[in-house]
């Protein structure tokens, strides 16, 4: 059964065995979103997922605060937790963070990552817009526009509950998430050149948008030539493919993680 502590971040904490997966969310949203993997994960390994700070049930931080603190708490979070070897899940911007735990810990404790419906090639076009709005006036009618494109055309109660509850936040932390995602893309604009810079860090990207045959294309041609890659584009619909096929993700996610601590320990062996 899931224990649920705070320690320093709210948690969900199942199962056993290492490494454990540490589910991150993005900006304003918690850690509901993962339910959905929660039970499958946790028969294979113990799964941890937390509420970044002044989000779900963690408590705020004096002051503002951005992804550099967020690591923090996160790193402070893994400690507290006595969990040794981790691989951070990330959804969407929250890759970001999981990047951060790999430079911070190193490849002996964060053997490598998993991300989640991320721009691992870089930005869209208007998406640089759309940030800068969310730190404007405008900022509800972004945050709108949003909600609205995570949930047209898609009947799936549970997607359409969580992205209801991401729009109970108010402004200063769609500002704060406009502000850090904005800043990261302009230190990196393409997070696979980052991965790189991380000796490079394995990394599975799962995702299901966009669509675009060319966008696979893009990631696969990448991935022939930087075997520490791999990406699979799931059979879902939405930004939050866990609401719509957990069971493949987990597979994904199992398939992968083996690999990693083979490689960790092989290239830690003297």
């Amino acid at each position: 059964m899931p224990t649920t502590t705070s320690a320093p971040l709210a948690v969900t904490d199942i199962g056993t065995g290492g490494p454990a997966l540490l589910l991150i969310p993005g900006w304003c949203g918690d850690r509901t979103v993962f339910d959905p993997l929660l039970a499958s994960a946790g028969g294979h390994r113990r799964v941890v997922s937390v509420d970044l700070p002044a989000h779900g049930g963690s408590p705020a931080p004096d002051g503002d605060f951005g992804t550099s603190e967020v690591v923090d708490a996160l790193v402070a979070t893994i400690e507290a937790l006595g969990i040794d070897t981790v691989v951070p899940v990330g959804l969407s911007h929250a890759g970001w963070a999981a990047l951060e735990l790999r430079r911070r810990l190193g490849p002996d404790r964060v053997p490598g990552v998993v991300l989640l419906d991320w721009m691992v090639l870089g930005t869209p076009p208007g998406f640089a817009d759309a940030l800068a709005g969310l730190q404007s006036p405008a900022w509800a009618d972004v945050r709108a526009g949003l909600a609205a494109m995570w949930t047209d055309g898609l009947d799936v109660p549970a997607l359409t509950e969580y992205v209801a509850s991401m729009t109970t936040y108010g402004e200063r932390h769609w500002q704060r998430a406009g502000r850090e995602i904005a800043a990261a893309f302009e230190e990196h604009p393409v997070p696979l050149q980052a991965l790189e810079e991380l000796q490079p860090c394995p990394a599975l990207h799962l995702y299901a948008q966009p669509a675009a045959d060319e966008v696979l294309a893009a990631q696969q041609e990448y991935a022939a030539t930087h075997p520490w890659f791999s990406v699979q584009r799931l059979d879902a619909r939405s930004h939050f493919p866990m609401f719509e096929v957990a069971d493949d993700m987990v597979a994904a996610i199992e398939a992968f993680v083996p690999g990693v601590v083979h490689l960790s320990v092989s290239v830690s062996a003297p």
